[in-house]
C-alpha cells in the first residue's frame, strides 16, 4: 500500500525511485529545513516540498532533511558550472563554511583542502582525516590515504555533498567529516554541452558532455576535459585529460548503471619557495626543480538498487581501480659535506663514487613509482517499515575492499645548474632506495536506524565495524627481523558507534544533537616509515617497520537549521572532536627527514554559522568558521631551525622543540569569512562575486608557537573574485568569464620553518645551509574569458 505523503514522514517506493541512484541526496544546510507547510490558494492545496537525502554512500532510502542530525552542506553541478570552479576544492574553498585550502603545491589540481582543521591532501605524509566518495567509492588512495584531485572529472559531477563529523556509515578516515561525489545520468542529464575557455599563464581548457536515453530504456552519458596551461610560477606547466562514461538502464523497480573514469595527467607542483627568493626574484619565483606528478587512471564502478516490496530495498556496488603515479623531484642534496675531508665539488661526476657523489654533489634527482590496483564491494538492505506503530527505517550493510600498491624509489645525485634545475649524473645513491608491497584488506558491517517517537522527536543510532589488516613486503630487505626491513603484518579492527535526535517543532525550523566515532588505521607508508632511530624523507625513502596504533576521533555536535520567510535561510552549528592515538610525521631534523608517530590527543572544536536569501534580482550567502585545532598531548620534535628549540645532545646548540597541551596545530587558521553574491543584472546577465577572508596562521616547524622572528606565521588574507556570464537567449550560446584576485593581493596559504642552500638571488652557497621562512604564495591576479554552447533540448539548456 503506498502511504499518502506529508513533511517528515518516510516516502514510499515510488517516491523514492527517481532518487535512489544517489548516495547522498542532501540539502543546502543554509538554506534550511527543506519541507515547507502546505499553501493554500483558494480551493487548492499545494503539498508540502520534501527533500529527502541519504544516510551512507550507497544508493538507498532517504531521509527528510529535519530528521538529519548534522549539518550537511550540498551543491549542484549546475553551481560549479556556472561559477566554472576549476575542481571541487576550488568551489568549496570559495563557498562552503569550514573549509580552507593550502596551496602546498601551486598547483590548482594538488590543493589540501581543510574543513575543519581536517585535510584531504595529495601529499605523502600529510595527516589524512576526510574521506572522499565518488559514487559510493572511496577513492582515498591506499598508500597513505591520499586523495588525487586531479582524478576527479569535475564536469561530470551532479552534486556533491559535504557531511561533518565523524560519521561511522562513511567508514575510514572519516575522523572530520566525507565528502560525497555523484556524477551524471544520461536520464537527468540529457542533451549536450561544448565549452571552450582560455586566458591568464597559457591556459586553454576544452569540455564536452553528451547524455540522452535510447529507445529501449539505456541511458548514457559521456564526458570529456581537456586542460593545459604554462603555470604562474616559473618551469610549472601541467596537462590534464579526463574522461568519464556512464551507461544505466532502469525501470518501476531496478536501476543499474555503469561508469568508467579514465586520466592521463602531467603536474607540475613546484612547492614551497623560500620568501627572501619572492623578494630579490619576483612572485614566480621557486626553489629547485623539477617537482613532477605523472597520474594514470582507469576505475570501472557498477551501481545497482532493486525494489523487493514497497518498503524494502536492496542496494550495492562493485568496482575495480586501477592508478599509477610516477613522480621526479629535483632538490638540493642535503648529504653533501663541505666538512668532510673526502668533500670535492669535482667528483660530482658520471661514473664517480657513490660516497664521493654522495658528499659532493650539490643536487639530487628524487623518482618514485607507485602502482595501486584495488576492487571490493558493498551491499545493503533498506527497510522502511513502522515499529511499534511509528515511523522507523532501518539499513544494514556489508563491505569489502581489497588494495595492492607496489612502491618504489630511488636517487640520483647530480648538479644544479644556474636555473636551479638538477642535471643527473647517472650515479644513484642506494640509502634512500625503496621497494615495497603494501596489501590492505578491511571489511566491514554497518547499520543505522531512525525512529520517530512522533513528528516531532526522531532518534538515529548507527555503528561500523571495521577489521584492517595491512601487509607491507620489503623487496629489497624482505627478513622481518632485519631492523631495516618494510616487512610486517598489522591489523586494525574497531566498532564505532553513532547517535543522533533531531526536533522538528514545525515545518521551518529543525534542531539536533549528536555524538559519533570513526577511525583510521596506519596506512602501509605510515607503518613503513616509523622508526625514529631511521627516519626518512618523504616520499623519498622508509626505513623500519615498528607498529602504530589506529586513530579514533569522536564528535559533539549540535545546531539548528530553519527559515525566517521564504526567502532567509540560516544554519549554526558547534562541534568537538577530538582525535586520541593521532599519527603525525615528525620531523628527524630541519631538512625533511622524520617518521610517523603517534602522538596521543588532538582537538578541532568551533563554530559554523551560514545565511542566505534573495532580496529582488540579487542572491547571497554569508559564511563564518571559527576552527581552535590544537594539541592537547605534550610531544618533542626535532628541529633545528625553530629558535626556541633546546639543547638535548649537549652540544650547545637547540635540536628539539617541546610542543605542549593547547599549543595550535600549523595550516589552520582560526577564523575564516566567506560572502558570496549574485545579481541578476538583465535577463539574462548575471554578475556574481566571492570574497574570501582567513585570519592568520602558524608555520610548519613551529608547532610550539613559540618561535620569534621571520616565518613563526602566515598572515591573514583577503581575496576578491568575480564572475560573470551572458546567455544568448534560447540559442544556447553563453559567454563567461571569470577574474580570480581582482586587486592582485600578495599573500600566502601556508608557511614552514626550514633551510636553504642558496642566495637570495639563487646561487647556490656551496654546501653550506642557513635558516629560511617557506612559504606557498598565493596566485596572482587572472582572467578567463570562455564560450558554452548547450543543445539537445528546448532552449538550449539540460
Amino acid at each position: 500500500m503506498i502511504r499518502s505523503t506529508c513533511a517528515f514522514s518516510p516516502l514510499p517506493r515510488a517516491a523514492y525511485r527517481p532518487l535512489a541512484r544517489f548516495s547522498l541526496i542532501a540539502f543546502v544546510a543554509a538554506a534550511g529545513a527543506g519541507a515547507a507547510g502546505a499553501q493554500e490558494h483558494g480551493d487548492v492545496h499545494v503539498a508540502p516540498t520534501v527533500t529527502v537525502i541519504g544516510t551512507t554512500p550507497l544508493p538507498g532510502i532517504g531521509l527528510p532533511v529535519g530528521k538529519v542530525p548534522a549539518n550537511v552542506q550540498t551543491v549542484e553541478g549546475e553551481a560549479l558550472q556556472e561559477q566554472h570552479s576549476l575542481t571541487i576544492a576550488d568551489y568549496m574553498a570559495q563557498n562552503m563554511t569550514g573549509v580552507n585550502v593550502n596551496e602546498t603545491q601551486n598547483n590548482p589540481f594538488q590543493p589540501n583542502v581543510n574543513f575543519r582543521g581536517f585535510t584531504a591532501s595529495p601529499l605523502l605524509g600529510t595527516p589524512q582525516g576526510l574521506s572522499v566518495y565518488q559514487d559510493g567509492v572511496r577513492v582515498n588512495e591506499p598508500f597513505g590515504d591520499v586523495v588525487s584531485w586531479d582524478l576527479i572529472p569535475t564536469n561530470a559531477l551532479a552534486d556533491m555533498s559535504l557531511i561533518p563529523g565523524s560519521n561511522p556509515l562513511f567508514g575510514l578516515n572519516t575522523l572530520g567529516g566525507a565528502i560525497s561525489l555523484q556524477t551524471k545520468r544520461g536520464h537527468t542529464h540529457r542533451g549536450a554541452a561544448v565549452e571552450l575557455s582560455g586566458g591568464s599563464w597559457g591556459r586553454y581548457n576544452a569540455q564536452a558532455e553528451y547524455g540522452g536515453v535510447a529507445a529501449n530504456g539505456v541511458d548514457y552519458f559521456i564526458a570529456g576535459n581537456w586542460f593545459e596551461e604554462d603555470g604562474w610560477r616559473d618551469a610549472s606547466p601541467s596537462d590534464v585529460r579526463q574522461l568519464f562514461g556512464q551507461l544505466g538502464w532502469r525501470n518501476d523497480s531496478t536501476d543499474l548503471s555503469l561508469s568508467l573514469s579514465l586520466a592521463d595527467n602531467d603536474l607540475i607542483g613546484n612547492g614551497l619557495v623560500q620568501r627572501e627568493f619572492l623578494h630579490a626574484q619576483g612572485w614566480d619565483a621557486i626553489n629547485t626543480k623539477p617537482d613532477q606528478t605523472a597520474n594514470k587512471l582507469a576505475f570501472l564502478n557498477f551501481n545497482a538498487s532493486h525494489w523487493i516490496n514497497d518498503d524494502t530495498m536492496i542496494s550495492g556496488n562493485a568496482y575495480y581501480r586501477n592508478a599509477r603515479t610516477r613522480t621526479l623531484n629535483g632538490d638540493a642534496n642535503d648529504d653533501i659535506d663541505p666538512d668532510d675531508p673526502g668533500f670535492d665539488l669535482d667528483d660530482c661526476v658520471p661514473g664517480a663514487d657513490e660516497d664521493d657523489a654522495e658528499i659532493s654533489c650539490s643536487g639530487a634527482l628524487n623518482r618514485s613509482k607507485s602502482r595501486r590496483v584495488g576492487y571490493g564491494a558493498s551491499a545493503q538492505l533498506n527497510f522502511n517499515q513502522d515499529l511499534w506503530g511509528r515511523q522507523n527505517l532501518f539499513i544494514v550493510g556489508l563491505g569489502y575492499d581489497r588494495s595492492r600498491t607496489d612502491f618504489e624509489q630511488g636517487t640520483e645525485f647530480g648538479t644544479i645548474n644556474a636555473g636551479r634545475g638538477v642535471d643527473g649524473i647517472g650515479v644513484f645513491g642506494d640509502e634512500g632506495e625503496v621497494e615495497l608491497r603494501g596489501v590492505n584488506r578491511s571489511w566491514s558491517f554497518f547499520l543505522t536506524d531512525t525512529f520517530s517517537f512522533n513528528e516531532v522527536y526522531h532518534l538515529t543510532l548507527s555503528g561500523r565495524y571495521n577489521h584492517t589488516r595491512v601487509e607491507n613486503r620489503d623487496q629489497l630487505i624482505p627478513d622481518p627481523g632485519n631492523p631495516e626491513s618494510l616487512t610486517g603484518d598489522h591489523s586494525f579492527h574497531r566498532f564505532n558507534p553513532a547517535i543522533g535526535l533531531a526536533i522538528t517543532p514545525n515545518r521551518k525550523l529543525s534542531l539536533y544533537a549528536s555524538y559519533n566515532e570513526a577511525s583510521r588505521a596506519p596506512t602501509a607508508i605510515e607503518l613503513g616509515c616509523a622508526n625514529p632511530d631511521q627516519p626518512c624523507k618523504l616520499p623519498n625513502a622508509m626505513a623500519g617497520d615498528p607498529p602504530l596504533d589506529m586513530v579514533v576521533s569522536k564528535t559533539f555536535e549540535g545546531g539548528v537549521r530553519g527559515k525566517v520567510a521564504d526567502r532567509f535561510g540560516y544554519s549554526l552549528s558547534l562541534y568537538r572532536t577530538q582525535n586520541t592515538d593521532d599519527i603525525q610525521f615528525i620531523a628527524a631534523n630541519s631538512t625533511g627527514a622524520g617518521y610517523f608517530s603517534n602522538v596521543g590527543k588532538t582537538r578541532r572544536q568551533g563554530i559554523d554559522l551560514g545565511v542566505n536569501g534573495e532580496i529582488g534580482k540579487f542572491r547571497w550567502f554569508a559564511g563564518y568558521s571559527y576552527i581552535e585545532a590544537t594539541y592537547q598531548s605534550a610531544f618533542s620534535i626535532a628541529n633545528e631551525v625553530n629558535s626556541s628549540a633546546v639543547d638535548t645532545d649537549s652540544d650547545g646548540e637547540g635540536d628539539t622543540i617541546l610542543v605542549g597541551k593547547g599549543d595550535s596545530i600549523p595550516g589552520i587558521p582560526r577564523h575564516q569569512f566567506k560572502l558570496r553574491g549574485e545579481w541578476q543584472a538583465l535577463p539574462h546577465w548575471t554578475i556574481g562575486a566571492n570574497i574570501v577572508a582567513f585570519s592568520s596562521q602558524y608555520s610548519h616547524g613551529n608547532e610550539n608557537n613559540d618561535h620569534q622572528g621571520a616565518g613563526g606565521k602566515v598572515s591573514g588574507y583577503t581575496v576578491v573574485n568575480l564572475d560573470t556570464r551572458y546567455s544568448f537567449g534560447k540559442t544556447g550560446w553563453q559567454l563567461f568569464a571569470r577574474v580570480n584576485n581582482l586587486f592582485d593581493r600578495k599573500y600566502h596559504t601556508v608557511g614552514m620553518l626550514g633551510e636553504t642552500f642558496f642566495e637570495a638571488d639563487g646561487t647556490f652557497m656551496g654546501g653550506d645551509d642557513e635558516f629560511s621562512a617557506l612559504v606557498a604564495p598565493g596566485a596572482p591576479r587572472a582572467a578567463w574569458i570562455g564560450v558554452r554552447y548547450e543543445f539537445g533540448k528546448a532552449g538550449g539548456r539540460f
